[in-house]
């Protein structure tokens, strides 16, 4: 890690050393709540935030997010980890308990574009995005002069259809020598492979320029201004093997009317687009999203 990155995350991480969070979806019932809360009791945790939802009170999916301070949590993981089990056990939990100061490790994707890129990069350097950007791969070698100064390795990896998949292989290699817990594709106009979204389920964010289901595929903008749409919009997901059919994380709009143009469509877009990305990143980065099959639950 670089210098400039290991001072931003030095009082970030003296800060919040004894803080966790445990996520959990199970079938609803009761009595989840009171059993979460007093084994964290029982072992000196002192809830600092609590948000839970259900699809249903009667045979429906619980949803729980806690976030809680422990004395030496970290080093006590392993052990509070397998006190917890016998009770996930009980409820048919799903669930994992994160540290606060696990940082991830991201690897941002990029094309030619650069708004949502250079808006990660700001929120970064502002502090609003605690992450560790390893990594930017890109498709062409237009921002790298955006990326290397900030001591962010930029890879530049060419994409055609003869050489696509040598391609996604040298992306994995990379993905996996850096360690990248997390995938985020800022307009990155390149179709992922099955194999590829394979390797990262659930890792990969996406940022599609349409108010999704809307204008699926390519060249959104313009076909929104053929239909004469009053709102555009962008959305941002999690990438499957179903284009653009992922579970939406964030999505917001902008009105509009029939004097703007493409063109003009296209610039109040770029806007959405990069709020909506990065809001969707911090809030998977935060622990506060939870995939419930194709929809997410989402503790703002």
């Amino acid at each position: 890690m670089s210098t400039f990155r290991q001072h931003r995350w030095q009082s970030f991480l003296q800060g919040y050393e004894h803080r966790a969070r445990l996520l959990i979806s199970c079938p609803d019932r009761p009595g989840i709540v009171a059993a979460v809360t007093s084994f964290l009791y029982e072992h000196g945790a002192n809830i600092v935030e609590s948000s839970q939802y259900s699809t249903d009170p009667e045979g429906g999916t619980f949803f729980l997010r806690l976030e809680f301070d422990c004395l030496n949590v970290a080093g006590r993981k392993e052990t509070i980890e397998a006190a917890f089990a016998p009770i996930a056990e009980e409820f048919g939990m799903t669930w994992q308990l994160r540290l606060h100061n696990d940082i991830r490790r991201i690897a941002i994707f990029v094309s030619k574009a650069e708004h949502c890129l250079l808006e990660l990069l700001w929120q970064w350097q502002a502090g609003e995005l605690i992450a560790d950007i390893a990594l930017v791969i890109s498709n062409h070698p237009d921002l790298r002069d955006v990326v290397e100064p900030l001591g962010i390795p930029y890879v530049h990896i060419p994409v055609t259809k003869e050489t696509k998949a040598d391609a996604e292989a040298e992306q994995i290699r990379l993905l996996r020598d850096y360690r990248i817990d997390t995938i985020v594709l800022a307009r990155y106009m390149q179709i992922l492979s099955p194999a590829f979204v394979a390797e990262f389920p659930g890792r990969i964010i996406n940022i599609h320029h349409s108010f999704l289901p809307a204008f699926i595929g390519a060249r959104p903008y313009e076909r929104a201004y053929e239909r004469g749409v009053k709102l555009i919009g962008a959305t941002s997901h999690y990438v499957t093997d179903d284009l653009d059919e992922g579970p939406i994380i964030e999505q917001d709009v902008a009105r509009v009317d029939h004097r703007h143009h493409p063109d003009d469509l296209k610039r109040i877009g770029r806007l959405i687009e990069k709020t909506v990305l990065a809001r969707a990143l911090r809030w998977h980065l935060e622990d506060r999203v939870i995939i419930h099959g194709n929809k997410t639950i989402v503790f703002y």
